[in-house]
């Protein structure tokens, strides 16, 4: 989540993109390692609020954002997001310009494109919380 930007501040989670911050080690069935990125890019479509919304609902309103996602679930709907990753090839991770575990820097999609892999689906909301969730 990229909550304190210049982006604005998203209208929940629904309309907001998700990042891994980390970088993984993955390793295929012929012991070949390279270096991934995790990308969520919703498909409600990005939406910010104002700065006065998000100013009255940080006052009033701090949980809007989870409640927001799960009422939406509750009617009927889901919450979608593309799951992409960014691969490295194991030996650029070396050499790159930058150090590649740094959380604060973001690989160029122009170095390393976006590959689509999955969705990640939310459909149902946790019976119970704890069982479900924790």
């Amino acid at each position: 989540m990229i909550l304190f930007s210049d982006r604005g501040t998203p209208n929940g989670y629904r309309h907001m993109n998700g990042y891994g911050s980390h970088t993984y080690k993955w390793v295929n069935e012929a012991g070949e390692q390279f270096w991934v990125k995790f990308h969520y890019k919703t498909k409600s479509g990005i939406k910010n609020l104002t700065l006065e919304e998000a100013t009255k609902l940080k006052a009033e309103d701090p949980d809007f954002a989870t409640r927001d996602l799960f009422n939406h679930i509750q009617k009927g709907n889901s919450a979608e997001w593309q799951f992409c990753v960014q691969v490295m090839p194991f030996e650029d991770g070396f050499k790159y310009k930058w150090n590649i575990f740094d959380v604060t820097k973001v690989w160029p999609h122009s170095d390393y494109p976006l590959i689509p892999v999955g969705k990640l689906i939310l459909n149902r909301n946790p019976e119970n919380y704890h069982a479900d969730v924790e």
